[in-house]
């Protein structure tokens, strides 16, 4: 009887380590996808600040950008939380707008607003506790 006990709680704990193990593999993935969406908004956003500076463009054409940018999103739609993707969603379209000079109907989010959101729903998603970012 108390080898199938023993056997027992060894089962338990060996499944408690490998649901931690998935839990924490997951979230690494989220938050890489996540750091590699920022890295291709700051791009879109390095374009739009030398273009605001009258410096000249980046050697890189303006649509490789947009298209490294809204792969990117889409990686975020794929593992993060909907409300993390609905943030990305939003940032990606607003830096959209900006780079092809859309104008949007109405009062849109800036690209700050649409960042500072993306920013505190991935902290969210990715099981931050502490209190929001004020900029």
């Amino acid at each position: 009887m108390g080898t199938l006990v023993g056997q027992h709680m060894a089962t338990r704990v060996e499944m408690r380590r490998d649901l931690q193990r998935r839990v924490e593999t997951e979230r690494a993935e989220r938050k890489e996808v996540i750091l590699t969406f920022l890295a291709a908004a700051q791009k879109v956003e390095l374009v739009l600040d030398r273009r605001s500076l009258g410096l000249p463009a980046s050697d890189e054409p303006e649509d490789q950008i947009l298209h490294a940018l809204w792969l990117a999103e889409k990686a975020v739609e794929l593992v993060c939380l909907h409300e993390v993707a609905q943030a990305a969603r939003r940032y990606t379209e607003a830096l959209h707008q900006i780079v092809r000079d859309v104008a949007a109907n109405g009062r849109a989010p800036t690209k700050r607003e649409c960042r500072l959101a993306f920013v505190e729903a991935a902290r969210s998603g990715l099981g931050s506790d502490r209190p929001q970012l004020r900029r």
